[in-house]
């Protein structure tokens, strides 16, 4: 018994050291098994986002906040905590901002085109995980060092943009793993923003959903799957669409959606379709 417990032993030890000796970028990630160790939303969820026009609005009558990582404090996510609600933290994952207080360790070769209509941004090169992941892990780790419940990690689609990368949709893929893996390493729920086209590949790996215009664009089906498996989906249209409650209202209610109508800006205007 002994000797086939060592042959045991040995061979796992091999698999290990091929698995850990490949780079991160070219590793398969897996789910992790869910042990509770994350909150894990229901499915009748509602949500807040507010990331201009301070100060902020505690008021609205909402399961989750979500706010900005590095314009937050640990005092207001407690505080909205006490009240009974849930905080995630955005961050942005897919692009550099020139103004936040890390921008200075990102290495200038995952610096890409500049982000279309927002000042400031260029597009990051996900295929280079390895430098990636120093700077997001200090960023999940802020996140939970000042008490937020999840991620909401921003730009998980570059391969469908304009870069100056030629990401694939592979390439997409295993970030995104990544970035789910590593959020529940950290004891944080994930959702994923966007990228509907991914949806059946990344559903195991994140705990919700966040949809910008989709009924305005008309694929709010395509995050069903979620809805199916008991994960919420939270859908915001904005106004500058010319989008009204009294339009999509029906539709997300019909589908199981929690959505709800905003400024572009996210300040704190909220129109939610269960008022």
């Amino acid at each position: 018994m002994r000797r086939f417990w060592l042959i045991g032993l040995g061979l796992g030890l091999i698999l290990v050291t091929v698995l850990f000796a490949r780079p991160l970028s070219q590793r398969a990630f897996v789910p992790i098994a869910q042990r509770n160790a994350w909150w894990q939303p229901a499915v009748n969820s509602t949500m807040q986002l507010q990331f201009s026009g301070m100060p902020l609005d505690l008021s609205h009558a909402v399961t989750v906040y979500d706010l900005d990582l590095f314009d937050t404090s640990s005092a207001t996510v407690s505080q909205l905590q006490s009240q009974g609600h849930k905080v995630v933290c955005y961050i942005n994952v897919g692009a550099w901002e020139d103004w936040r207080s890390d921008a200075n360790a990102f290495p200038s070769s995952v610096l890409g085109n500049d982000y279309e209509g927002w000042l400031g941004e260029k597009w990051l090169d996900i295929r280079q995980i390895e430098l990636l992941a120093p700077i997001m892990r200090a960023r999940m780790d802020e996140c939970k060092s000042k008490g937020f419940d999840g991620i909401e990690p921003d730009n998980i689609n570059g391969y469908q943009n304009p870069t100056g990368f030629p990401l694939t949709a592979n390439d997409q893929l295993v970030y995104n793993r990544w970035l789910a893996n590593e959020a529940h390493s950290h004891g944080l729920s994930i959702g994923l923003k966007n990228d509907s086209e991914q949806v059946d590949e990344l559903l195991a790996y994140y705990d919700w959903a966040l949809t910008e215009d989709c009924f305005d664009q008309g694929w709010c089906g395509e995050l069903s799957p979620f809805i199916a498996a008991g994960k919420p989906v939270f859908a915001i249209e904005y106004t500058d669409t010319g989008a009204q409650t009294s339009q999509f209202c029906p539709q997300a209610r019909q589908l199981g959606i929690n959505a709800m109508l905003k400024h572009r800006e996210l300040d704190a205007y909220r129109v939610g379709c269960e008022q």
